[in-house]
């Protein structure tokens, strides 16, 4: 069986930003261009700063494949910075309040904050866009798809439809926000320009759905096993992430136990559904075979053009926290690397539950999962004797 595991490797204005890729299963025919599109799309949305008017970002494989195919080695990314100026950067020793600058600098021991941003800047997302389109590959070919969508840009909130994903891609990929919903583009658009005059930055919020989950992803065995923790987890680490809600989440708070919990129907053709999904997919740190709905909080963006208040780290004077050119807005941005990190954890989590030194045994063992699941009221009743 091999399990899925990952890292990235990079900074900022280095040469590039890796990741390398263990136990993609031997055998996917690799959509490079598709890596490609959620690196793009990584780049777009209303209210991107000046790099990504720079970067074109583009994805070399430099190990794993094989005329078009993976081997089941190591799968290695890169993403050229085209910015690479790492030893000429200037010395930042103004760090910026909300930033990882002063937490870095004391705990790496430097008064460079530079040092710390170049692996803290959120440049190193785009290694992890990389590998979570990879991971989004593997998983469609066992029928579970991941899409994320921009719910509110500060005050102002998108609707969030049903439907298939299919049709919610097509309206994402469409909107400058990364949002399904056209009819509040307009609203945004005028939010993010205020925001800009006034030289503010701007947060917002973004849903993430995963379908065709198999039940008993996950586990309630180890606390770091349970999914929900590794889903929180992922998402938190994007940089700017400061809250994760499954279902209903919060609002889950308010409600009575008899209207906040999803009832269990069961069917020979079905197999076991759901009334309701207030639990986001998820019960007990495990998949519980419905729809994975999260949703992730985002700050405004700690880089302002005037500076917050702060201290230089030479001499110890009050001093504006430095400006570096950034976003006044990245929410579409972040839930592209948000729907990259649920795929690539969905991944992990498959992984540990089936074979999958290759894809075809990794289609047939997910196949197989899912057969039991649809068949355990049969078994039960076999085992009975009935």
């Amino acid at each position: 069986m091999g399990i899925f595991r990952w890292i990235t490797a990079g900074e900022s204005h280095g040469q590039g930003v890796l990741a390398v890729l263990e136990g993609v299963p031997k055998g996917l025919a690799l959509d490079v261009a598709a890596v490609d599109a959620a690196l793009s799309r990584r780049q777009r949305g209303y209210g991107r700063g000046q790099r990504m008017q720079l970067e074109c970002d583009a994805v070399s494989v430099l190990s794993g494949m094989k005329r078009g195919l993976t081997l089941g080695s190591p799968l290695t990314l890169l993403i050229k910075n085209r910015d690479e100026r790492i030893d000429q950067y200037r010395t930042l020793t103004r760090p910026r309040p909300g930033h990882a600058d002063l937490a870095g600098a004391l705990k790496y021991d430097t008064h460079d904050c530079a040092e710390v941003m170049e692996r803290a800047s959120a440049r190193e997302t785009a290694a992890r866009v990389a590998a979570g389109a990879v991971a989004a590959q593997v998983l469609r070919c066992v029928d579970i798809d991941v899409l994320a969508m921009v719910d509110s840009i500060g005050a102002v909130h998108f609707e969030v439809p049903d439907g298939p994903m299919a049709a919610l891609r097509e309206s994402v990929l469409a909107s400058q926000f990364g949002a399904a919903d056209p009819m509040q583009a307009a609203a945004a658009q005028s939010a993010v320009d205020a925001a800009r005059e006034s030289r503010d930055t701007l947060g917002g919020t973004f849903l993430v759905r995963a379908t065709g989950c198999p039940a008993g992803l996950g586990s309630p065995m180890q606390w770091h096993e349970r999914l929900d923790g590794r889903l929180a987890q992922a998402l938190v680490s994007i940089p700017g992430i400061k809250g994760v809600e499954f279902g209903l989440g919060f609002g889950a708070a308010a409600t009575g136990g008899r209207s906040c919990h999803d009832p269990i129907f069961w069917g020979p053709e079905a197999g076991f559904v759901r009334g309701s999904n207030h639990a986001g997919g998820i019960e007990g740190g495990m998949s519980n075979g419905s729809d994975i709905v999260l949703r992730a909080a985002m700050k405004p963006i700690p880089t302002l053009p005037d500076g917050l208040p702060s201290v230089d780290l030479v001499n110890g004077n009050p001093a504006p926290g430095v400006y570096e050119r950034s976003d006044v807005c990245s929410v579409p941005a972040a839930s592209v690397v948000g729907e990259a990190m649920v795929a690539l954890t969905l991944l992990e989590t498959l992984t540990e539950c089936v074979e999958s030194t290759t894809m075809a045994l990794l289609e047939t063992s997910t196949k197989g999962m899912r057969a039991r699941h649809l068949g355990f009221m049969r078994n039960a009743k076999l085992s009975a004797g009935d």
